[in-house]
């Protein structure tokens, strides 16, 4: 047996077996009419602060503001990662990275005084995604946009989405002709419309069966580039602003910016809400807006420390490639028609992980605990509940990030967030509560508290398989040292 067909053979008989375990009405091929839909928008490396209802007064976010007006608004809300393709296997495969050992975006490796572990570069063809399970429940399902775990060979038409568009890695550039997809376009094209364009022909064809679209737009994700006339607005806007004191300070050995101003970011970020404003008018156009539940979320933190630096994370520390808030905590967004109360807000500490068990229990499709085992479903919360059955939430980083952070790891268990750092066993203690923005280290103060989550930290990655980084040699670690330099022009 070939390694795809023995693949096929052990996805199709793990949905065998659990339809097998079902009662008749729930392993029906085809569901009862009036199902829910979904829409779930993933965007790349967009920050929680970047949109108007998280906390922005530069960058204009009308769509998004309104869908969290009419739904559930996750104040706590985190990816897996500080960076794309561990959060993404891990709304995949309701697994944490660690786990999956997927834990930096394919195929990226740096070393420093640490050699980093290897790492998958796809996710596995065994693993049965969040896809096959909508799928197998009878939805008719697509993914358009960005996937960036694995070839062609792991592309999601192999893991379940009946439907793909515009699938790769990275963009290369927002208009067309476009380098990598979506050959024969308009000249001049902007990616992002496109992609939004896609997404309506699917909800389209769709309207008279229940669906799953998976729109993960390759916005704001660098290059930078915008339409001319936004990025003019905003260039006059952010002239208008009053000067600060501090546009960048100093983070670990790069800087992190402090204030929203850029006039093209801006742009990519009205583009993206326009995307979703038209997604909402398609859904009620075509009368599917009260049965139709739209997720949005963001695959890791904005981009503050490095490639053009053209976001803030404000009040947050740090941002995309740090294991501070500002590289993990997104701008989390749910609305379930029905379900959650116009213009909620909940507090309770959320990831990635736990979108699997969510959204098969939002469907009334059957869990599969034995796949999403570090998924929570958080279908209490979006109900009006306070609290979860779980003590902690965990990151596992062992890699040099581009933006400046190194190798890592994190608990999260109430208020209390620790960070070990592993080139130098260190470890920072915060409240998140009493400080958000991560400047007083209380590590030293509460010894005992640093103990017992560092103990805890430890104990999860044993359980979970964590691989770690290991020593560079001296004579390695110049080598890389120099040609990091060199790179950065110092």
């Amino acid at each position: 047996m070939t390694p795809c067909s023995r693949r096929t053979f052990l996805k199709a008989a793990g949905a065998a077996a659990a339809a097998m375990a079902l009662p008749r009405w729930l392993a029906a091929v085809e569901p009862p009419a009036g199902r829910l839909n979904f829409v779930f928008v993933l965007m790349d490396d967009l920050g929680q602060r970047d949109v108007g209802c998280f906390g922005s007064t530069f960058y204009e976010t009308p769509s998004i503001d309104r869908l969290a007006a009419e739904g559930m608004r996750f104040t706590s809300g985190y990816a897996a990662c500080p960076v794309c393709s561990p959060t993404r296997a891990s709304i995949m495969a309701g697994k944490y990275p660690a786990r999956l050992n997927i834990t930096n975006f394919i195929a990226g490796m740096k070393s420093g005084k640490l050699v980093p572990p290897e790492y998958r570069h796809e996710l596995p063809l065994e693993e049965f995604t969040v896809g096959e399970a909508f799928k197998d429940g009878g939805y008719t399902t697509c993914f358009i946009g960005k996937w960036h775990l694995g070839g062609p060979e792991y592309y999601p038409d192999k893991q379940g989405f009946q439907t793909t568009v515009a699938v790769a890695a990275g963009c290369g550039g927002y208009f067309s002709p476009y380098k990598n997809f979506l050959k024969d376009t308009p000249p001049g094209e902007y990616l992002t419309d496109r992609l939004t364009d896609e997404s309506l022909k699917f909800i389209d064809a769709a309207k008279g069966q229940p669906f799953f679209l998976y729109l993960s737009h390759y916005a704001v994700h660098i290059p930078l580039q915008a339409k001319k006339d936004l990025a003019a607005k905003y260039a006059a806007k952010a002239a208008q602003l009053p000067p600060v004191e501090a546009k960048f300070i100093p983070e670990g050995n790069v800087k992190a910016r402090q204030v929203q101003d850029h006039p093209v970011y801006a742009a990519m970020v009205q583009s993206m809400d326009e995307s979703v404003g038209r997604i909402m008018k398609k859904l009620e156009e075509l009368g599917l807006a009260d049965r139709t539940a739209i997720i949005f979320m963001s695959d890791n933190g904005g981009l503050s420390t490095a490639e053009g630096t053209p976001t803030a994370n404000v009040p947050l520390r740090g941002g995309k490639g740090w294991l501070y808030e500002g590289g993990i905590r997104e701008p989390l967004i749910i609305k379930w028609p029905g379900v959650t109360k116009p213009g909620a807000r909940c507090d309770v500490p959320v990831t990635s992980t736990d979108f699997y068990p969510t959204l098969l229990e939002m469907a009334g499709l059957p869990l599969r605990p034995e796949q999403h085992v570090d998924g929570v479903s958080i279908v209490p919360l979006l109900r009006g509940g306070q609290s979860l059955p779980r003590q902690a939430i965990y990151w596992h980083y062992p890699h040099y990030a581009n933006q400046g952070g190194s190798p890592g790891g994190v608990v999260r268990a109430g208020d209390y967030k620790l960070i070990e750092f592993y080139e130098d066993n260190r470890v920072e203690l915060y409240n998140l509560k009493d400080d958000l923005g991560e400047k007083n280290d209380l590590a030293a103060r509460m010894p005992d508290k640093a103990k017992e989550l560092r103990e805890r930290l430890a104990r999860w990655r044993q359980e979970v398989g964590a691989r770690m980084p290991t020593p560079t040699p001296p004579a390695t670690q110049a080598v890389a040292l120099a040609a990091d330099e060199e790179a950065s022009g110092e």
